[in-house]
């Protein structure tokens, strides 16, 4: 195009000028040398303010041409953002806040507990892991969401209290303290935010209600609340627990028993069936190494699972032999005899009077089976003379009794490893007609267990071994025992409590091989401060073998009824004595103790040089 002024005229868009410039340079003006060397020139040094300047004016450039690179530039931008946003957001759906969440957990979560074994190593009780479900309120969007599915796969939760529950400012709350394995997948399929499990160790018991009331139970953070469980508390295991300690199974010593859970699980199954034929209230037995005072077996009926521990709680399901304290009847005549005849004041041919009634103050004491005549020491035992046992207490006065059966730790409480026990009713104002009563056992309330360590000291050589529910492991009384009678006249209750056996009230358990003896106790039961006629507490104590004592027996049952089996009797001969010598059958050869075919021909030779034997009846020293 002719320019006939000869002008610089501006370039235009498409004129093949460079655009943005004057048109100084013509088209065809860029060769290669030269459009190198103008690019050279014109771009900036990178990092300079002058780069900076112009990478800013691209960016924000509004021409059409730089278009693209803005959009994949915020496009690259919002990409990573969401990234960042969407991995927070899964990180806090499958891993909960460690810092918060973690000391909720700890104050609130089962602890790991030792084994408990009995003493042949049979599991006891154990923990088994399990999973908890929890919930984090402040973290669940939509709450009637979450209460709809959760209790969609757990019917059994409480659909309003969940809703309050999760309706809470709290950090942290239980859902349902131990799920199934399938409630667990279910619930993780929901995929619901705020909403986890926690793992945990449940107690479990694998013989059910079998020496429940030794085992005690644990609550739902798996702490000990009754029994050996909760003695194991005693220890310091929960104090570790919440101190931070963390414990592996490994790490835990197991307990070890005394009880024999096979003598146990036989022991509460006879005892379960006397109480259904005689239609008692309750029962009880247990079973005592005489040296060592371990408890091999006890049993106490009514009693509970303790895979459910809520039924402990029932007031009929108490530990009869620790907690119960009662009257134990003439089972106490076995104490005073003894007394009498380690006071050296008394032989076992002494003649007491028992021809009448004897008077105190407008009290009159009675013989159940009166003899109207002079009784020797033997009779007495043998008739469960009342009146003879009063006379011979009285002989030795008030205090000497009182300091006696201190001695014997029948005025105190008993403390073993079990928690539960009871103090002993003892009279306030002790006279001599407490003395002449609890002679024969009226007026003094002990636990079960607790005469039974009276009556052990008496027959295994005159020591005190108070009753323990650990294992032994020397299986030998302890030195510390002290001596409380002779031993002389330790073997001269052995004679006595053998001599019932053949001719006296304990027949029942005379089981042939086992060369046992034993005592009755019958006791009418104290109602609305008076004594009952028609209610009573029947006891029995049995040692076996009579020779060389091992085993003390102890059954009693509250409120039997006179049945036909027992030919229309509620005594205890009737009662706890047969099942006392069902149990002796069935539990001495689970306890090594199988029957004899020769019995001994010389069993108490104190007794056979003072002139005394058992009546032979065409039999010697049966």
């Amino acid at each position: 195009m002719n320019n006939p002024d000869n002008r610089v005229q501006p370039a235009r868009e498409g004129s093949g000028y460079l655009t943005g410039e004057p048109g100084l340079f013509p088209e065809n003006a860029g060769s290669a040398d030269f459009a190198a060397s103008t690019q050279q020139q014109a771009r900036p040094k990178i990092g300079s303010k002058a780069w900076l300047k112009a990478q800013l004016a691209t960016i924000f450039s509004t021409r059409i041409g730089k278009s693209g690179p803005r959009i994949k530039l915020v496009a690259s931008a919002f990409t990573c953002v969401y990234i960042v946003i969407a991995s927070k957001l899964v990180w806090l759906g499958v891993k909960p806040d460690p810092a918060s969440l973690h000391r909720e957990v700890l104050t609130e979560q089962s602890r790991l507990r030792p084994d408990i074994l009995d003493r042949n190593g049979e599991v006891l009780a154990t923990d088994l892991k399990i999973n908890s479900l929890f919930a984090e309120p402040n973290r669940i969007i939509d709450k009637d969401e979450a209460v709809e599915l959760l209790t969609a796969i757990l019917p059994y939760l409480n659909a309003k209290e969940l809703r309050t529950k999760l309706s809470t400012k709290k950090g942290f709350v239980w859902v349902k303290r131990g799920i199934s394995p399938s409630e667990r997948d279910d619930i993780f399929r929901l995929g619901l935010p705020g909403v986890g499990f926690w793992p945990e160790h449940k107690r479990v018991y694998p013989n059910g209600p079998i020496g429940a009331h030794v085992l005690g139970s644990t609550d739902k953070d798996n702490q000990g609340i009754a029994g050996i469980e909760k003695y194991i508390d005693s220890l310091g295991l929960s104090e570790l627990s919440n101190a931070g300690f963390k414990m592996n199974q490994q790490d835990l010593k197991p307990i070890k028993l005394s009880l024999d859970i096979k003598a146990t699980h036989a022991v509460r199954d006879e005892l379960l069936k006397g109480m259904n034929t005689f239609k008692a209230k309750a029962g009880a037995a247990a079973i005592m190494d005489v040296h060592t005072g371990e408890i091999v077996a006890l049993a106490s009926l009514p009693d509970f699972d303790p895979n459910n521990p809520s039924e402990a709680l029932e007031s009929k399901n108490i530990n009869r032999m620790s907690v119960g304290v009662f009257e134990m009847g003439s089972t106490f005549k076995a104490l005073t005899l003894a007394m009498a005849l380690d006071s050296k004041r008394v032989k076992l041919n002494s003649r007491i009077d028992a021809r009448q009634a004897l008077a105190l103050g407008r009290f009159r004491i009675h013989d159940f089976h009166a003899q109207s005549r002079a009784l020797s020491v033997s009779e007495v035992f043998t008739y469960s003379s009342n009146i003879g046992t009063a006379r011979l207490a009285l002989m030795l006065g008030v205090e000497h009794h009182k300091s006696y059966l201190a001695k014997l730790g029948q005025t105190s409480r008993m403390l073993t490893e079990l928690p539960e026990s009871a103090a002993p009713i003892v009279p306030k104002k002790w006279g001599e007609l407490n003395t002449a009563t609890i002679a024969f056992g009226h007026g003094l309330a002990v636990a079960p267990l607790q005469a039974m360590m009276a009556v052990s000291s008496i027959v295994n050589g005159g020591r005190l071994t108070k009753p323990t529910f650990l294992n032994s492991e020397t299986h030998e009384m302890p030195q510390s025992a002290p001596q409380v009678i002779a031993a002389e006249t330790s073997e001269m209750m052995r004679y006595l409590m053998r001599l019932n056996a053949e001719v006296g009230s304990a027949r029942k358990i005379d089981v042939a091989g086992y060369y046992a003896g034993g005592k009755t106790g019958t006791a009418n039961k104290v109602v609305n401060g008076r004594y009952s006629n028609d209610r009573v507490l029947t006891t029995f104590t049995a040692i076996m073998p009579s020779d060389k004592p091992r085993y003390l027996i102890l059954t009693l049952y509250d409120e039997p009824q006179a049945v036909p089996e027992t030919k229309g009797q509620r005594t205890a001969a009737w009662n706890a004595g047969a099942v006392t010598g069902r149990i002796i059958e069935r539990v001495s050869p689970i306890l090594g103790l199988p029957p004899r075919e020769d019995l001994p021909t010389a069993p108490f030779p104190v007794v056979a040089r003072s002139g005394y034997g058992l009546p032979t009846e065409g039999r010697q020293w049966r």
